[in-house]
């Protein structure tokens, strides 16, 4: 007697595929009722669903504040005197004193809408907005926490929560500036935080969580090991080198750049993002490379932020690992990101395709490849291939798009990344769903009225 139980599967066709192993031309790709990849072929009988386009995997973004998606447009005003990364934080931690958590929830929702219709498939939230405004403690020490995943949950993108440690205002546990005050744990308060969201979310697909620490100048070293002996799983992500105030900074405390003493402090391996790391030493660029942990980049915040470049190409010559984010979420476009990578590069070395690797090899493909492999890693979850045993996150580019005219196989991502971007992109699907369609997310109006009403209420705040 045959026990076994039949798996209700789904089947699509598209023009175009990038699977594991390449392109395939048609492209089918089979999946099960739970939303995973059971097979990529190139040949096959009758499809559920025929697309006229081109199918990529979705890209994981490793790296975003959710929050701040609902400041754009309001730090691009010049004051007297220097205007650097650290004025923008000012008017960032005034910004934030006015959120409650439903606000939290509709601008994350929001946000979250918007990098699906950008070809974000899965997020990395940095979430560091814990407390009241006052820095009161919610009854429910992951309140701020539940908000994220809520809005993630609405729009049906996969996520990876990384509650953040915060302690210090500044390196050698300097006090908090009083616009710091909602991000403050002691290890008791954070561990109580992270007990509280393993409890409610570690066993739902398409959520998992990590840690994060904020950066060297806001936890103390003890603060660090304890937080990373206390996540025995999942990502750890930590703002790094960000600002040469900050090397200057470490090595006035510490008499080592942030990046040679994390190396040297902790056992940093392939479970580690470390963000931006944009200014280092030849031989911290070698030793980070090595380490085995991802470089989370992101090009269009580093740049909005005036932050400076990642030493890329030395950084990929020693076979380091990367990926790319929206950060502070001026920008949600997937290919802008790679493509403001790639030519942040080619102004500072004055060559071009600095990202590919290898004679005759395309920079977009490289460039994606290598995005989809760092977050998938980062963000520790099964996806950012078409391939079997994988999440079935992928998206559809109009064949019909005048960018695409004529285009197959890599010149379908060098022309997208680099000429065409986020309006190239029809269709997305999360775990076999489809939530984008033809350019619509499925929750779209609501979660647009909401945020409207959010953000009409916020900038009328006095």
């Amino acid at each position: 007697m045959n026990t076994s139980i039949a798996v209700l599967t789904r089947t699509y066709k598209f023009e175009q595929l990038l699977s594991e192993e390449g392109w395939l031309s048609p492209g089918f790709v089979n999946i099960d009722a739970s939303g995973f990849i059971v097979s990529i072929s190139s040949v096959g009988n009758d499809a559920d669903h025929t697309f006229d386009g081109f199918c990529l995997p979705g890209l994981p973004n490793l790296h975003s504040h959710a929050f701040q998606r609902a400041m754009i447009g309001l730090t691009e005003i010049s004051g007297s005197g220097e205007n650097n990364f650290w004025t923008w934080q000012n008017v960032m931690y005034e910004f934030l004193g006015k959120l409650d958590p439903e606000d939290v929830e509709a601008i994350g929702a929001q946000l979250f809408m918007e990098m699906l219709k950008g070809g974000y498939t899965a997020v990395a939230e940095f979430h560091y907005l814990h407390h009241d405004k006052d820095g009161a403690h919610y009854d429910n020490p992951a309140e701020m926490s539940d908000r994220i995943i809520a809005a993630a949950m609405e729009t049906g993108i996969s996520l990876t929560l990384l509650p953040v440690l915060y302690g210090y205002g500044g390196f050698g546990a300097k006090p908090p500036l009083d616009g710091q005050k909602r991000f403050l744990h002691n290890m008791d308060q954070f561990g109580h935080l992270l007990n509280s969201l393993q409890s409610g979310y570690s066993n739902i697909e398409g959520i998992e969580l990590g840690i994060a620490l904020h950066s060297l100048r806001a936890v103390s070293p003890e603060m660090i090991d304890e937080a990373v002996s206390q996540a025995q799983n999942g990502p750890i992500h930590i703002h790094i080198s960000e600002q040469l105030r900050e090397v200057e900074q470490c090595v006035n405390w510490s008499g080592k750049r942030p990046v040679e003493w994390l190396l040297d402090h902790s056992e940093v391996g392939e479970r580690w993002c470390l963000l931006h790391a944009t200014h280092m030493t030849e031989s911290e660029t070698s030793a980070f490379a090595k380490s085995g942990a991802i470089a989370g980049l992101c090009p269009t915040t580093e740049a909005n932020l005036g932050d400076g470049l990642f030493p890329l190409e030395q950084f990929l010559n020693q076979n380091g690992r990367f990926g790319v984010g929206s950060d502070s979420n001026t920008s949600v476009d997937a290919a802008e990101e790679l493509r403001l990578l790639e030519y942040g590069q080619r102004l500072i070395l004055q060559r071009r395709n600095v990202g590919a690797r290898g004679k005759g090899v395309s920079s977009g493909s490289s460039l994606f490849l290598g995005a989809l492999d760092g977050g998938r890693q980062a963000l520790g979850q099964p996806i950012g291939l078409l391939a079997p045993g994988k999440r079935a996150d992928f998206m559809v580019l109009d064949k019909m798009h005048p960018v695409l005219a004529g285009r197959s196989g890599n010149t379908i991502l060098d022309s997208w990344i680099f000429t065409g971007g986020r309006e190239l992109i029809t269709d997305v699907f999360v775990a076999g769903r489809h939530l984008v369609q033809k350019g619509r997310h499925i929750n779209q109006e609501q979660i647009e009225n909401r945020f409207r009403h959010t953000i009409s209420r916020l900038m009328s705040a006095e």
